[in-house]
C-alpha cells in the first residue's frame, strides 16, 4: 500500500508536467487548427536552453524565464515562417501534421551536434523531505505542482476574463466572423503562438526537472503524453486537457509501481487508442473549439 501512495505522489508531479504541456498543445490545435508534432522537440530545444543558463550558475527556477522566453519566440517563428504559409496555401490537415513532424526531425538534427546523444541534467536544490499520510515529495516537487496550478489558474482567468481571452475563444468557435466583427485574428493567432510557446518552454523544464535526466530523444516520449492527455480531455479543450492529464498522469504512476515503470509510455498509449475506439470526441465533447471556458 506504501509503493501506491507513493506513486500517487509522484503522479501529482507527472500531472503537473502534463498539464502545463498539454495545455499550451490543445489551445495551439483549438485556435490555429494546427496539431503541431514539433511540440516535444521545443519542449526539448528550451529544457536544453536552461539547462546551459543554469550550467552557468544560475538557479534553474530563474532558467525557466528563460525557456518560456526560448519556447515563446521559436514557437512564434516555427508558425510565422513555416506552418502560416502552408495554411494560407489551403494545405489539409494532414498536410500540415506532416510538415509539423518535419519540423520536430529539423529541429532535432539542429540539436544533436549540439548537445550530443548523452542525457542532461540540471542542478536543483531538491530540498528536505515534506511528508503526510504516507505521501513523500521534495520542496523542489511541491515548487512544481504549485507552478503548474498558477500557470492553470492564469490561463482560466485569460480564457475567462480578458479581451483576449475571448478574441482567442471567438478566433477558435469562427475566424472569418471574428474577423468581420473587428477582432484581428493574425494577431490573436500570434499571441496564441507566443503564449503556448512559453508554456512549451516550461513545460520542458519542468518535465526535465522530473525525469531527473532528459536527452534530444525524450520529446518524442513527452509528446506521446501530451497528446493522451489532449485527446483524452477532448481536442482543443484546454479544461479537457487538465482534466486528461490528471487521469494520465495518475494512471501511469499507479502502473509504473504495479508492472513497471518502463510501461508508462504504453499505458499512456493504450489510453489513447482506446479514447480514440470509444469516445474519439474525448471527454469534454467539443462544441466548438474551446467551448468549455465560454
Amino acid at each position: 500500500m506504501e509503493l501506491y501512495v507513493a506513486a500517487l505522489g509522484f503522479g501529482l508531479i507527472s500531472v503537473s508536467v502534463i498539464a502545463i504541456a498539454a495545455v499550451g498543445f490543445t489551445m495551439q490545435f483549438g485556435i490555429t487548427n494546427m496539431i503541431n508534432l514539433a511540440y516535444g522537440e521545443v519542449m526539448i530545444v528550451c529544457a536544453y536552453v536552461a539547462f546551459y543558463v543554469n550550467r552557468a550558475g544560475v538557479n534553474v527556477w530563474a532558467a525557466m524565464i528563460a525557456a518560456a522566453l526560448a519556447g515563446a519566440v521559436l514557437s512564434f517563428l516555427l508558425n510565422r515562417f513555416l506552418y502560416a504559409p502552408f495554411q494560407r496555401k489551403g494545405t489539409n490537415l494532414i498536410g500540415m501534421v506532416i510538415i509539423s513532424l518535419a519540423a520536430s526531425l529539423i529541429l532535432a538534427n539542429i540539436l544533436l551536434p549540439i548537445v550530443g546523444y548523452d542525457t542532461s541534467s540540471y542542478q536543483v536544490d531538491q530540498g528536505p523531505l515534506l511528508r503526510w499520510n504516507g505521501l513523500v515529495l521534495t520542496t523542489a516537487q511541491i515548487a512544481i505542482i504549485v507552478v503548474a496550478v498558477l500557470l492553470m489558474l492564469a490561463i482560466h482567468g485569460l480564457l475567462r476574463y480578458t479581451r483576449l481571452g475571448k478574441a482567442m475563444r471567438a478566433t477558435a468557435a469562427n475566424p472569418i466572423l471574428a474577423r468581420n466583427c473587428g477582432i484581428p485574428t493574425q494577431r490573436v493567432i500570434d499571441m496564441v503562438w507566443l503564449l503556448t510557446g512559453a508554456l512549451c518552454g516550461v513545460a520542458g523544464v519542468v518535465a526535465g526537472m522530473n525525469s531527473e535526466n532528459f536527452a534530444v530523444a525524450s520529446g518524442a516520449a513527452y509528446l506521446i503524453t501530451i497528446i493522451a492527455a489532449a485527446v483524452l480531455g477532448g481536442a482543443g479543450q484546454p479544461y479537457g486537457a487538465m482534466i486528461g492529464a490528471l487521469i494520465i498522469g495518475i494512471v501511469t504512476e499507479l502502473s509504473a509501481a504495479a508492472i513497471a515503470p518502463e510501461y508508462k509510455e504504453v499505458v499512456a498509449f493504450t489510453i489513447l487508442v482506446l479514447v480514440m475506439v470509444l469516445r474519439p470526441q474525448g471527454l469534454l465533447a467539443k462544441r466548438g473549439a474551446l467551448a468549455a471556458a465560454g
